[in-house]
């Protein structure tokens, strides 16, 4: 009897990881085919061997992705086709007097502290 228990506990478990693992396949799919464009690239024999050695001499080797999105993000950016990238920059305006407020800045703005 305790190995039929245990038996079903196990099926559900596994029908739970198959429903997660199918939700997140089709998500994934949709991001890729709605959100992302794909694009298939033909490099020229000194551009791939350029990018190999790139890729090859850094510590912790980027994809390839990474490297292409990189150079056409700045190529696009000196042309001014793409907006200069900022880091959002938070400027102090003043004093709280409160030390706790990056801790419990939730309580503060709904009112339950003081």
């Amino acid at each position: 009897m305790e190995k039929l228990a245990q038996a079903g506990v196990a099926r559900q478990h596994i029908r739970l990881i198959f429903a997660i693992s199918t939700s997140f396949t089709r998500f994934t799919n949709w991001c890729y085919t709605t959100v992302m464009k794909r694009a298939t690239m033909t490099l020229p024999d000194d551009l791939a061997e350029a990018v190999e050695k790139y890729v090859q001499s850094q510590e912790n080797p980027p994809a390839l992705t990474t490297v292409m999105q990189t150079a056409l993000r700045e190529y696009l950016r000196e042309r001014g086709y793409l907006r200069p990238y900022r880091p959002l920059k938070i400027t102090v305006k003043g004093r709280s007097g409160r030390s706790d407020v990056s801790e419990n800045h939730d309580l503060y703005l709904t009112g339950m502290k003081k």
